[in-house]
C-alpha cells in the first residue's frame, strides 16, 4: 500500500467484495456537500465502490449505476444527507448536457455527489473534491488511486487511510 504523498493514496483491492468494503469505510466518513469523482474504464469497479459508499452511509436500497436515468437519489436514514449517484457515461456532449440536467444544483446542494465518469466534465467541477481512479490489474484485482483536492478532502483521505489501513 504505497502512499505517494499526503494528498494521494494508491492501493490494491483484491476482489469486488473488498472494493465494496473500501467504499463502506469511505461512506461512513462523508458529509453533506462532499464531492466524490470516479474515473476508470468499463468494469473497473466504479459502481462496486459506489455500492460500498452507499452501504457505509446507511443506504438500504440496491445501488445500481444510473446509466440510463443519469441521476439516482438515495436517502439513507437521518441524519445522513442524501446520496446523489450520477453517471455520465451516456452523455453525448457531457459538459452541456450535465449543465442542462441541473448538475450545478446537485453540486451546491446539501447532499453528497458521487459522479461516475467524472473526467468527462472535469473542467466544470469544483476544484475541491476527492478524485478516485480505478484501473484493471487482473480479472478481480483493481488498482485504486485516491487524490484529495482541498483541505476537506485532505482530512477525508487521512481519516480513510487510518480507517482502512491503520496508518
Amino acid at each position: 500500500m504505497p502512499i505517494l504523498d499526503e494528498h494521494t493514496l494508491d492501493f490494491i483491492s483484491h476482489s469486488p467484495a473488498q472494493t465494496q468494503r473500501f467504499g463502506a469505510r469511505l461512506g461512513v466518513l462523508l458529509q453533506a456537500g462532499d464531492l466524490i469523482c470516479l474515473e476508470g474504464e468499463l468494469g473497473t469497479g466504479k459502481t462496486c465502490l459506489a455500492q460500498g459508499i452507499g452501504r457505509g452511509m446507511g443506504v438500504v436500497e440496491p445501488i445500481v449505476s444510473p446509466t440510463f436515468t443519469l441521476i439516482a437519489e438515495h436517502r439513507p436514514p437521518p441524519p445522513a444527507p442524501p446520496l446523489y449517484h450520477i453517471d455520465l457515461y451516456r452523455l453525448g456532449t457531457p459538459v452541456n448536457e450535465a449543465l442542462a440536467l441541473g448538475l450545478d444544483e446537485y453540486l451546491q446542494g446539501e447532499g453528497i455527489c458521487l459522479i461516475e465518469w467524472a473526467e468527462r466534465i472535469a473542467p466544470i467541477l469544483p476544484r475541491e473534491r476527492l478524485w478516485i481512479t480505478l484501473r484493471h490489474l487482473d480479472s478481480s484485482k483493481r488498482g485504486i488511486v485516491m487524490q484529495a483536492h482541498g483541505s476537506r478532502y485532505d482530512d477525508l483521505l487521512h481519516r480513510f487511510r487510518q480507517s482502512a489501513f491503520g496508518v
